[in-house]
């Protein structure tokens, strides 16, 4: 089955796939300076929590790899200014924080026993490659999970983009998808076009179609027609951000969805890594919302759409727990009550092995 590579760590650079320009061109930049890494992120050329987490990690050992210090000293101010300027990018998406947390606490390892900058770069390039390895394999184990929820046959509805452009895997709400459908699951995809970036329309579509998954392009404004009409099994969204009670942040238009759902019967499942959790908030009110340009609102590819007027653009919403039937991990499945589940599965002590 085909699945798309977002971002790669080459001997030439950072090699990341414009998701900007998706379905109609694939084109992919190398990115050889961090701060063109961070500029990616925040001009959305790679989205999706989990792959801004690995471009975070990237972009820091890139910082690091071409640096000019020439003592430990210089190199980690340095290392402080890359992961700075990397940290401002998307305040949503909590992965991006968890992977530059991960690569701070491997430099400090690294200078704590060694005082070789080629061995210090070289190992902050194999933990950023090893953050993708990872990546990957979590997918996988996401995907077993939650797999064996959805129904043998029939209709399924997702949001937004969490597949393989999202994640440098297979995907989370996709990965779902993908392993039921490899597993015989006869399923057949709702997929919202999710305005204002499209990227149900442009990427989503566009991996299941390339993946060979049966799928049906719908506006935002048919979720409703479609639960009530369609019969559809069970709904599988991605998410940025897991506040400790459950409470779920995920792209703009989940939380209606969810709604819905409950409304129709349909049960409203969220697939998302360990790393999405954040525990030291306690509920959905606390997670930080990136409010995004107006003109991504009021145009669509550079072309206006609408008269020059005030337009509000929350990049993200969020779901109260209480909407929620299950979170897929690549450690189990959490259910209510969250504040239990959640802190229970991110015990250190279970570890997805690579």
């Amino acid at each position: 089955m085909y699945v798309a590579q977002p971002i790669e760590w080459t001997d030439r650079g950072v090699v990341i796939l414009d998701q900007r320009l998706l379905p109609a061109e694939e084109i992919s930049y190398t990115y050889t300076d961090y701060r063109d890494v961070a500029k990616a992120i925040r001009e959305m050329v790679i989205r999706g929590a989990p792959a801004i987490g690995v471009a975070a990690a990237m972009g820091a050992a890139l910082g690091v790899l071409h640096s000019s210090a020439r003592s430990v000293d210089a190199l980690a101010a340095e290392f402080g200014e890359i992961c700075g300027t990397l940290a401002k990018t998307r305040p949503t998406a909590v992965d991006l924080f968890w992977a530059l947390e991960r690569m701070k606490k491997r430099f400090t390892e690294l200078t704590g026993h060694s005082s070789d900058l080629v061995k210090i770069k070289q190992g902050m390039v194999e933990e950023a490659q090893q953050v993708h390895l990872e990546k990957r394999a979590i997918d996988e184990a996401i995907g077993r999970f939650g797999a064996e929820f959805m129904p043998r046959e029939g209709h399924v509805m997702t949001q937004c983009n969490a597949g393989a452009l999202a994640t440098a895997g297979i995907g989370t709400a996709l990965g779902v998808i993908r392993v039921a459908f490899e597993q015989g699951k006869k399923l057949h995809v709702f997929v919202p076009e999710t305005r204002p970036y499209l990227q149900g329309a442009r990427l989503t579509a566009w991996e299941l179609h390339k993946g060979g998954i049966p799928l049906t392009l719908i506006t935002d404004n048919m979720v409703g027609h479609f639960l009530k009409t369609a019969n559809v099994g069970a709904i599988v969204t991605g998410a940025d951000r897991i506040a400790a009670n459950g409470d779920t942040a995920n792209k703009i238009g989940t939380y209606q969805i969810a709604v819905l759902a409950r409304e129709h019967n349909v049960p409203f499942y969220i697939a998302a890594p360990i790393s999405t959790f954040d525990l030291s908030i306690p509920d959905g009110d606390h997670i930080p919302i990136e409010e995004r340009a107006a003109s991504e609102v009021t145009h669509l590819q550079g072309v206006r759409i609408a008269p020059d007027v005030h337009a509000a653009h929350p990049a993200f919403d969020v779901t109260p727990a209480r909407f929620i039937a299950a979170i897929f991990t690549e450690r189990g499945v959490a259910r209510a009550p969250y504040t239990d589940s959640l802190r229970a599965l991110a015990s250190p002590a279970q570890a997805v092995k690579v």
